[in-house]
C-alpha cells in the first residue's frame, strides 16, 4: 500500500480489534463495533493522508467513513496474511473461518441501510487485478451474498456491483469477475431473488449488463487460485 491505511484507526480501538482477530476477545467486541464506526457529532477521524479533520456535516454521513475503509482494508489483510501462514488461497470454505468473517457478517447485519452501504462499497473498494488481495475479498463479498439472511443485504451487493458498472470504463478485473460470477453461478440463484424478477424492465436491465460483459470479457473464476499466486 502507498500509504498508511492504518492511520485512521484509533488506537484503543485497534487494540481491541487485534485482540478479537486474534483471540474472539474482549466478547463485547462485535457488540460495539457500530458504536465506533459512528462519526462524532463534532469532528471526524483525520482523514488519511493529509488535511483537516472533516465535520459530520462536511462528510454528509453519520459514519465515520475513513474508518469504515480502514477497518474493511485492515481485517482483509489480516485474513490474508493469515491464510498464506498456514498455506491457504481464499475460497468460500476458508473465508468462513475464523474472527475476520465474524466482524464483516457483524456489519452486514447490524448496520443500518446507510452504515451497510459504506461498508459493501469499502469492500468493492478492493476489487482490482488480480491477486490474492482482490480474491479475497471477492469471494467475501460473494460469500456475504449467499449466506445473507435478508433480501436486503443481497439486494444492496447487486446494487452497488450495478453501479459500479454502468460507470465509465474501464472496470477494474475484480469488479467484472464477482459480478459475472454473482449471475453465472446457480449456488447463488441469482435469477430467483424477487429484486431482479420485481419488474420486467429490471430484469432485463440485468440481463443486457451481463450479455454485454460476457462479450467483451472471458474471466473465469475457476482459474484465479493460479492467476493470483
Amino acid at each position: 500500500m502507498s500509504y498508511d491505511y492504518t492511520a485512521a484507526i484509533p488506537a484503543t480501538f485497534k487494540k481491541d480489534l487485534d485482540s478479537y482477530l486474534a483471540s474472539r476477545t474482549p466478547v463485547t467486541f462485535l457488540v460495539e463495533l457500530r458504536k465506533h464506526l459512528k462519526a462524532p457529532h463534532e469532528d471526524l477521524s483525520r482523514v488519511v493522508g493529509q488535511g483537516e479533520p472533516m465535520t459530520k456535516l462536511e462528510t454528509g454521513s453519520k459514519y465515520n467513513i475513513p474508518l469504515m475503509n480502514s477497518l474493511v482494508l485492515y481485517v482483509g489483510v489480516k485474513a490474508i496474511n493469515l491464510m498464506h501462514s498456514n498455506r491457504h488461497t481464499p475460497t468460500q470454505t476458508t473465508i468462513a473461518q475464523g474472527a475476520h468473517m465474524d466482524i464483516f457478517q457483524n456489519l452486514a447485519v447490524d448496520l443500518d441501510n446507510e452504515g451497510r452501504y459504506l461498508f459493501l462499497n469499502a469492500i468493492c473498494n478492493q476489487l482490482r487485478y488480480p491477486n490474492t488481495h482482490t480474491h479475497y475479498f471477492s469471494c467475501t463479498l460473494l460469500y456475504l451474498f449467499a449466506e445473507g439472511n435478508s433480501e436486503k443485504l443481497r439486494e444492496q451487493i447487486t446494487r452497488i456491483l450495478l453501479e459500479r458498472l454502468c460507470a465509465n470504463r474501464p472496470h477494474p478485473w475484480g469488479l467484472l469477475i464477482t459480478f459475472i460470477e454473482l449471475i453465472k453461478n446457480h449456488d447463488y440463484h441469482f435469477w430467483d431473488h424477487d429484486f431482479v424478477t420485481c419488474a420486467p424492465e429490471i430484469e432485463n436491465l440485468f440481463k443486457s449488463v451481463f450479455s454485454n460483459l460476457a462479450s467483451k470479457t472471458n474471466p473465469s473464476l475457476n482459474s484465479r487460485e493460479e492467476e493470483n499466486r
